[in-house]
């Protein structure tokens, strides 16, 4: 009965931690990638160009990004559970594909597949939190959401790449991925249910903004992109702090196996950053719903760009194992605070359109990622191109200082 339908974390605990554990196997999947397909372009299909070998970067942000803003707009038309149940089908040929790859273009082609299920996938599963919990706990719900899904990656990236260290880059270290997909598919078509008559309980409970007749796309679009303050100083923070992800994702294996380091302590590196990002964010997503969304992103937007700095000089092993915690810590104060605040800011009507845009922002910064810090290490090297990504960084925090509002979420919440 939709009279019975409320909103809240204690009432909606069993479906909320379903989720939660669905977007821990979301995760998973990407993280699969971190420590080993780099090595696999270079040692495997003997490629060079550190452009090339991020185009497969490059391909998945683009296309996680169109699936973010498709998935926002159609969840809000035909529900949030269909969405997600699609994204898993996508990403069912994903680690076949990359296990048996005769040619670079098949992995490419993978994680093409691999953008879509994540988009479709992550982006329901934040969407469906956020309408199970309500306006009073969104800093806390996201700060969940994110911690599965990103302790999730971190700890496949050390799963795989030590599978790859005993036995090869291929096809054991993907065998996970296997059983990653069959269970997230399972959980979502048994389990979950559609959370849209929480959406209809928090329209007639909460009115964000403005009255009015529904907003376009179009108008979601602009608003969310550069229009509102708030929705558009998180757009362009989430989109650098992709691009850092991206960055660590695809240049940090090659710049630590250019230093010599093995492929354990190569995943122990590409682990570090995503754990101590996930694990971290239990915390900093709390803590934004009692200190404000804006104090948390400009400090760690800035801190994640003194982090990068430090790795491109530092020479050690232990040295990047700091740095790469730090910016785990600086990413954690970020990513959940950023969906809360575009949560704070979207009406419950199109909120779920209003995070497909962010999310398109977002991880579009892995397609610009892919193609800046590509191009700059093949012209300059490695370190130069960490040092131009972590200037960037300082300078989103920067924007988000001068542009953002001050938090007037409480008193919506209130």
């Amino acid at each position: 009965m939709r009279s019975e339908t409320r909103l809240g974390l204690g009432a909606n605990w069993q479906q909320f931690t379903l989720l939660v554990v669905v977007n821990a196997f979301v995760g998973a999947m990407v993280g699969l990638e971190r420590a080993v397909v780099p090595l696999i372009a270079e040692q495997e299909f003997g490629i060079v160009s550190r452009a090339a070998i991020l185009s497969f970067i490059g391909t998945f942000g683009l296309v996680k990004a169109a699936s973010n803003l498709f998935a926002g707009r159609l969840s809000d038309r035909v529900g949030r559970k269909r969405v997600l149940i699609a994204g898993w089908l996508v990403g069912v040929p994903v680690p076949f594909m990359v296990m048996w790859a005769p040619a670079w273009s098949w992995i490419v082609a993978a994680n093409v597949l691999l953008g879509i299920n994540q988009g479709l996938c992550w982006s329901t599963t934040v969407i469906m939190k956020i309408d199970l919990v309500g306006p009073r706990r969104r800093g806390l719900a996201m700060g969940l959401n994110e911690f599965a899904g990103y302790v999730a990656v971190g700890a496949a990236a050390l799963a795989s790449g030590m599978i790859a260290s005993r036995f090869g880059l291929r096809p054991e270290p993907f065998y996970l991925g296997i059983a990653f997909v069959a269970l997230g598919l399972g959980l979502s078509v048994l389990f979950v249910r559609d959370t849209v008559d929480h959406v209809r309980v928090e329209s007639g409970e909460h009115e964000i903004g403005e009255a009015g007749p529904p907003l376009t796309g179009q108008e979601i679009f602009v608003r969310t992109s550069w229009k509102d303050r708030s929705l558009s100083s998180c757009s362009q923070a989430g989109l650098v702090n992709n691009l850092n992800d991206g960055l660590a994702w695809g240049l940090f294996p090659l710049f630590f196996a250019s230093a010599g380091l093995a492929l354990d302590q190569i995943a122990i590196l590409a682990a570090a950053y995503p754990l101590a990002w996930g694990v971290l964010q239990l915390g900093t997503g709390a803590l934004s719903d009692h200190w404000g969304r804006k104090p948390l992103i400009v400090a760690g937007m800035v801190l994640q760009g003194l982090a990068l700095f430090a790795v491109a000089r530092l020479s050690s092993f232990t040295g990047w194992l700091g740095a790469s915690i730090v910016l785990g810590l600086g990413t954690a104060l970020v990513y959940p605070t950023l969906l809360a605040a575009v949560g704070d800011a979207s009406k419950p009507s199109w909120r779920a359109s209003a995070i497909g845009v962010y999310r398109l922002w977002r991880d579009g910064g892995y397609a610009v990622g892919a193609l800046v810090v590509g191009l700059i290490a093949d012209a300059l090297g490695g370190k130069p191109a960490i040092s131009a990504i972590a200037a960037l960084t300082v300078a989103s925090g920067l924007v988000v200082a001068l542009r953002m509002p001050s938090d007037s979420w409480r008193a919506r919440a209130a």
